[in-house]
């Protein structure tokens, strides 16, 4: 193996040699990988040495005070806000994918509609969604500033980044998957869950997982919707209760100006959450695709 990575590298010297151009690429591709590692490397490192100093018990009290600004009501109402955007958005958006996919006709006007709104709806900032929410959700339907209106928005927000990565994610599967269980008898339903899905799966997380990032680190939408109240929803009506997310949390510490090193230790909790999310996402998706394979 060593040997004939030895021999493409001569190979490849010996073509940029010939064509001066394609070397000059190779090392901006180069160059542009070690910035954005280094970019990286240089966010992570400083917030992890502004922020771990200031780990305490009392950021992980139950209740928020003025004196210990403890992060455990927002962890828990971030991990909460996941949870049900998820519930509402990811059915919606797979089943819509699978739609456009599998059921829909070939160059039907209505679902380039759909594309294109789709698209468009990906680029919107997330302060638009925030402000649409205030007026639709907290005003129009007098929701108030609550749990129920940030997840209604956030699941809104993410809803066109699952349908576009679970429709790209269908579409890799081949086109001979389903034409060999059709010649078997089996129905466009079943095809679709049993035969279409399985291998799409991994790809469909990864936009579920995109989208669980996009929740987790949002403070615009969530700021005009469920509010800023430092407490954790309770009772039989928690989804109309006011809260704040981590993400909120952390800007309305900074805003305040306060607590700048809190601030930092709730940056430090949040990029180990948003890790670990994704750390769980690959293994699961590993999980999916060597089952797959084994089948």
């Amino acid at each position: 193996m060593g040997q004939i990575n030895k021999l493409t590298f001569r190979q490849r010297m010996r073509s940029y040699k010939k064509n001066p151009i394609s070397f000059m690429l190779f090392l901006l591709v180069v160059a542009a990988a070690c910035i954005t590692a280094g970019v990286l490397l240089l966010l992570v490192g400083y917030i992890l040495f502004k922020g771990v100093p200031h780990l305490s018990a009392d950021l992980f009290a139950w209740k928020y005070s003025s004196e210990n600004v403890s992060l455990l009501p927002a962890l828990l109402n971030t991990v909460l806000i996941t949870i049900i955007s998820l519930f509402i958005a990811a059915p919606l958006g797979i089943f819509s994918a699978i739609y456009l996919v599998e059921y829909s006709k070939k160059g039907s006007k209505f679902v380039e509609a759909i594309r294109l709104t789709t698209e468009t709806l990906s680029g919107i900032p997330s302060i638009v969604f925030g402000l649409f929410g205030l007026l639709f959700f907290v005003t129009a339907l007098k929701l108030g500033m609550s749990l129920i209106a940030g997840v209604l928005t956030l699941s809104i927000m993410i809803l066109p980044l699952i349908i576009r990565t679970s429709e790209e994610a269908l579409k890799s599967v081949p086109i001979a998957y389903r034409e060999g269980s059709f010649g078997l008898g089996a129905g466009r339903l079943r095809t679709v869950f049993r035969i279409v899905l399985p291998p799409a799966m991994p790809g469909i997380l990864a936009g579920v997982v995109l989208g669980i990032g996009r929740i987790v680190g949002e403070s615009a939408a969530l700021i005009y919707t469920a509010g800023t109240v430092a407490e954790t929803p309770g009772g039989a009506d928690f989804l109309l209760d006011s809260t704040r997310s981590l993400a909120v949390h952390m800007y309305v510490l900074s805003s305040e100006g306060l607590f700048i090193d809190k601030t930092y230790a709730t940056a430090v909790v949040l990029l180990i959450l948003v890790v670990g999310i994704n750390w769980l996402s690959g293994f699961l998706a590993k999980k999916i695709g060597k089952g797959q394979s084994d089948e």
